[in-house]
């Protein structure tokens, strides 16, 4: 008795943690779908900030699509992440490929020098990129953007795809081999789709970083027609106020497209992380 009322009892205490835990995690979404709905009026008339108002304000939206372009924004950033997400992780894919399945030398100093790019801040890169892009004219080109976000994305990319390449069985490879398979059709064909798990997990972090980024957007992009949705959302934010309506409004649907990848690919998102840390 005394067994099942400890295991009860740690039931119970788990639980409440968790809720408390999902409260957390919840108010901030509420505040902002609370905020983004309320109008100019609502934040003079001392309502709470966790009240709903009477009326839904559907004009801070209009806005934000309208006034504040951010279709345009997420234009922009849509077309830097579909470049830049698939195409990293092929690149990081073949340098994981290489220091799991082939006879690379010094492996394990290769990759040590891929993490190495994960300790090196981005703000000391940003004066070196500023005068590098002016003398090539890569400012405010989304091929600027694209291939910044590709080299400091790299190193995460190995680490996860090397830790769950290491996790597929050799033998794979030598049933492959038999077959007549060569390396590329090795990688191609049998590797990268048993690491499925693995792909959708850089695919859901990939383009979450990337529709994210701020810092490297506004150095690299000043053309307001280029901005991206970070980059762009700032300029909701006046100089003399700002309405907080109109720009929780844009932010929220600046999270539908994040939202929807991560739907699409979140069933394999656990598993491409559990199997990414075995080794």
């Amino acid at each position: 008795m005394e067994g099942k009322a400890k295991k009860i009892t740690k039931k119970v205490i788990l639980y409440v943690i968790l809720i408390l835990l999902a409260v957390i995690w919840v108010i901030p979404m509420f505040t902002l779908v609370a905020t983004a709905i309320k109008s100019k009026g609502d934040f003079y008339s001392g309502i709470s900030l966790f009240s709903m108002p009477e009326s839904i304000a559907w004009d801070n939206f209009v806005n934000a699509i309208t006034k504040g372009r951010l279709l345009t924004y997420m234009k922009n950033d849509l077309i830097v992440s579909c470049l830049k997400v698939p195409l990293g992780i092929f690149i990081e894919a073949l340098a994981a490929f290489a220091l799991t399945r082939l006879q690379v030398r010094h492996k394990t100093g290769l990759f040590i020098f891929f993490l190495i790019g994960m300790m090196l801040p981005m703000q000391t890169a940003l004066v070196p990129i500023n005068v590098v892009y002016s003398n090539l004219g890569l400012l405010n080109t989304y091929f600027g953007l694209f291939y910044v976000y590709v080299g400091f994305g790299i190193s995460f990319g190995i680490l996860i795809l090397r830790g769950f390449f290491n996790g597929i069985p050799k033998d794979i490879d030598e049933a492959a081999y038999i077959d007549g398979c060569n390396k590329w059709q090795l990688f191609w064909k049998i590797i990268l789709p048993v690491a499925k798990p693995a792909v959708a997990t850089l695919v859901i972090t990939d383009f979450l970083s990337t529709w994210n980024e701020y810092l490297l957007a506004s150095v690299i992009i000043n053309d307001n027609t280029m901005k991206t949705v970070p980059v762009g959302i700032m300029t909701f934010v006046g100089e003399h106020g700002t309405d907080y309506g109109y720009l929780c409004a844009g932010v929220l649907l600046s999270v539908i497209p994040v939202l929807i990848v991560y739907l699409i690919f979140q069933r394999h998102f656990v598993e491409g992380m559990a199997g990414a840390v075995k080794s």
